[in-house]
């Protein structure tokens, strides 16, 4: 692995937590941050970029020791999808390689939910979520013949967090604690 841009990166959002800013300058800083990470896919090592044949993996890269953000590769292989979920915290997502589509979901009056606006993610931009904007959407890969792999950075440590999926129909949740495909997260 080319450690240094990760530990850069890790460095840089950081000292940015340790200022206790507000999340519109952790986005405003941190999207900065994430899009000169993943401005060069040289760096991430192979295997915390591998697909699984039947679901997404989720690998942990960094969790902060107070668990104020961890960073994640995503890796979708053709075809693979969320369900319908959350996150609870502030997130950023970078796409380092691939493209991704990401369907926000908005809850009707009946408790249903209705997919609403759509984009398609390339390689090098950086979205965002949050509880306090639009924290509830589906990803999928968008494509259907190679993996996609996005840089995910969350406010908290997105592996220990209880966060919901939801049915689209009768918005029934079900609450879950994703975990990570890899034990322990690489050598910095």
């Amino acid at each position: 692995m080319q450690a240094g841009k990760l530990l850069t990166f890790i460095k840089g959002l950081t000292l940015l937590v340790d200022e206790q800013v507000s999340e519109e300058i952790v986005f405003t800083q941190g999207k900065r941050l994430l899009a000169s990470l993943i401005k060069e896919d040289d760096w991430l090592p192979e295997e915390l970029s591998k697909p699984h044949p039947e679901y997404y993996q989720q690998y942990l890269l960094y969790a902060d020791p107070l668990d104020r953000f961890s960073v994640v590769s995503f890796v979708w292989g053709p075809g693979q999808k969320t369900p319908i979920h959350n996150h609870t915290v502030w997130g950023m997502v970078g796409q380092l390689r691939g493209e991704e589509k990401e369907t926000l979901y908005h809850r009707e009056a009946d408790g249903s939910y209705r997919a609403g606006e759509e984009s398609i993610h390339l390689a090098g931009e950086v979205a965002t979520v949050s509880p306090n904007t639009h924290d509830i959407h589906v990803v999928a890969n968008h494509l259907s013949d190679r993996s996609s792999i996005s840089i995910h950075v969350y406010g908290g440590n997105i592996g220990k967090i209880k966060r919901a999926v939801f049915h689209p129909k009768t918005g029934d949740e079900k609450l879950f604690i994703s975990g990570y495909a890899n034990t322990f997260a690489p050598n910095l």
